[in-house]
């Protein structure tokens, strides 16, 4: 590629997302861009979620008169005074008018008896109490009076302000015309989605997120074909959008490899402002103006993706419309674990909440920006500041809420050792009570006993054996939770074994086979009670795991080490039944462990808890465990301390 292509591709500039923000506002400015979209007038019917462009004001009350507020009779409060239990007071029939909810009040009368209230003697109605005047009635203009300021400009309708303004008398208002934002996915590797994949290749799913966000946000969103790794053609197809679209966003190609042309492409087509932010994840944005259009390069990463918009396309996107990105709501949470972080960027963490003994607890999430997920599980943001090398463990952290807190609230956190049955559990209880959540993170065993300790989880998922003694967890709990009252509730049986491809093509026979030169091993992280099992196994037959080649390469789930083997990332690795059946490969037995729920006995009264542990005696649930494979519910639900 000639040096005139690679121009831009190198990181500029690696800003702070203030810094570049009024960089890319301060270029489009300069090129013209119009502040704001134009105006329109639409029905009622058609204005919720649209933004106002003027002050809305009533063009009559509402309600227009006296209006019946109950059903029952309209009458004179002057005739009722004294009306009691003892001394009733009697109205002829030309003192009352019986009347319903919503009728003119009837003229002469300044109240309203409801009918449950009202005594009848033939035509004579029997007053016991007296009745207040205005008593059960809205009066004229009660909601809104004529000439009076219903919104202020600039507001994005919700459906109720939509309502106040038909009851205000309009048909129609004046509200923006809703962005059109270009998506351009780009990359020879990319395909659209539903497509069958090959070696190397992805699916478009960011272009789907981002218009998703965008139509969430109030835009109109369009998606392009995808573009091949040409400058040219990138070029031209940016141009023509320009046209077309109040904003351009480019997908992929933002970065500095080989064939990342967005940086290039927008210099080349117009202005490039910035080629770098100090935001992680999301780091390689690109932001530029062309034919007084702005730009931006979004990175290819779905949570860098995801993370973007958020960050800058959203607040472009209110700018356009003339009102303000929406905030969201902040919470003050104590952090389940360590988390480190790299200082010079602002660092954007995904996490799950709930609320242990009364308090807050952030756990993060997985961290790769490619690991969309991550994004799914999420019930708020932490952003670690540039300035910040990190938190400790049980910090208070300030977090966005990504969920109401009424639902975090109904949130089980279960920290420890990964295993599937966990996930059938949140699966089950949430379809039978929608908005029950059940947290799970996947830290080992050990990790998991300490979280319990610190309170930063509701229960502990453990199958830690203690190779002195041969027995699993209680061990632990009698180190690491001296002094508690525990209780240990059995969750399954299950079969560790070798996970290997289908037909074992390496012959292997059991742990003794694990020390051969060329075989690739895939182990579990530190802490995790199938490395301890591992290491168990090795020591008795006096094994070393140095000789184990692979050993220090870690996963954090059963299903990850399956899916190393399934991809021929790896041999084998030590891991469950159900997550070799679940890829389809082999097995070989090497033991049958206990899974265990470990919690502090005043949590076996959490009605969320119990909930769960219920359904430990549902006969339909132990049947979908079985099912999965490798799993022995006999004992499910026993309390083993």
């Amino acid at each position: 590629m000639a040096s005139s292509q690679r121009a831009g591709t190198y990181f500029r500039a690696n800003v702070s997302l203030e810094e570049a923000l009024e960089r890319w506002q301060a270029d489009r400015k300069a090129a013209g861009c119009d502040i704001r979209v134009d105006a329109e007038t639409v029905p009622l019917d058609q204005a919720a979620g649209r933004v106002s462009t003027e002050a809305i004001w009533a063009s009559r009350s509402s309600p227009a008169a006296d209006v019946v507020a109950m059903d029952g009779i309209a009458v004179r409060s002057s005739q009722t005074v004294g009306a009691t239990e003892t001394r009733p007071k009697l109205l002829l029939q030309d003192d009352h008018v019986t009347v319903d909810t919503g009728e003119p009040l009837p003229d002469g009368f300044d109240a309203v008896v409801m009918r449950e209230h009202v005594h009848f003697e033939g035509t004579t109605a029997e007053l016991r109490a007296a009745a207040a005047p205005y008593q059960h009635v809205r009066s004229l203009g009660e909601d809104v009076t004529q000439t009076e300021l219903l919104l202020p400009p600039c507001q994005r309708l919700s459906p109720v302000d939509v309502a106040a303004i038909a009851a205000a008398g309009a048909q129609v208002v004046s509200v923006r015309r809703r962005p059109r934002i270009a998506i351009v996915p780009t990359g020879d590797e990319v395909r659209p989605v539903g497509s069958e994949l090959q070696a190397g290749e992805v699916l478009d799913t960011n272009s789907l997120m981002l218009a998703g966000q965008a139509e969430q946000a109030g835009s109109a969103p369009s998606v392009l074909p995808i573009q091949p790794d040409d400058p040219s053609e990138l070029e031209q197809t940016l141009r023509q959008a320009c046209v077309e679209a109040d904003l351009v966003a480019i997908i992929a190609g933002s970065s500095a490899g080989r064939d990342d042309y967005t940086a290039t492409v927008i210099e080349r087509a117009g202005l490039l402002s910035v080629h770098g932010i100090a935001v992680k994840p999301g780091h390689p944005v690109v932001l530029g103006v062309v034919e007084r259009t702005p730009v931006i390069g979004i990175p290819g990463y779905p949570v860098s993706a995801a993370l973007t918009f958020e960050l800058v396309v959203a607040p472009l996107l209110a700018e356009l419309e003339g009102t303000a990105a929406p905030g969201r709501p902040r919470a003050t949470a104590r952090l389940a674990r360590k988390l480190p972080s790299t200082m010079g960027m602002d660092d954007w963490v995904r996490i799950r909440l709930g609320h242990v003994r009364g308090e807050l607890v952030a756990t993060p999430l997985a961290r790769g920006a490619g690991v969309l997920t991550s994004l799914v599980r999420a019930d708020g943001l932490l952003c670690v500041p540039e300035s910040v090398e990190g938190c400790e463990a049980g910090a208070e952290v300030t977090v966005e809420l990504l969920r109401p807190l009424s639902d975090i609230e109904r949130t089980v956190i279960c920290t420890g050792s990964h295993d599937l049955v966990l996930d059938v559990v949140a699966s089950t209880l949430g379809t039978r009570d929608p908005g029950w959540t059940l947290a799970t993170t996947n830290v080992g065993s050990l990790g998991g006993l300490v979280a319990l300790r610190d309170g930063l989880c509701h229960l502990a998922g453990s199958h830690l054996l203690e190779p002195s003694s041969g027995r699993y967890t209680i061990p632990f709990v009698e180190d690491i939770l001296s002094g508690r009252r525990v209780a240990i509730v059995r969750l399954v049986g299950r079969e560790q074994g070798l996970i290997v491809a289908p037909g074992n093509p390496l012959g292997l026979s059991g742990i003794e086979d694990l020390t051969r030169p060329s075989l690739r091993y895939v182990n579990r992280q530190r802490g995790a009670g199938t490395r301890a099992l591992l290491d168990y196994e090795l020591a008795r037959r006096s094994m070393e795991t140095a000789a184990v080649r692979g050993y220090e390469r870690e996963e954090f789930t059963h299903l990850a080490v399956a899916a190393a083997v399934a991809n021929d990332r790896a041999d084998c690795g030590l891991g469950i039944r159900a997550a070799a059946r679940a890829f389809e490969l082999d097995f070989l037995p090497v033991a049958t462990e206990p899974y265990d729920l470990v919690m502090f006995e005043e949590t076996l009264d959490d009605p969320l808890v119990a909930r769960l542990l219920g359904l430990l005696d549902d006969a339909s649930f132990r049947a979908e465990v079985e099912g999965l494979g490798g799993y022995d519910t006999a004992e499910m639900g026993m309390r083993v301390r």
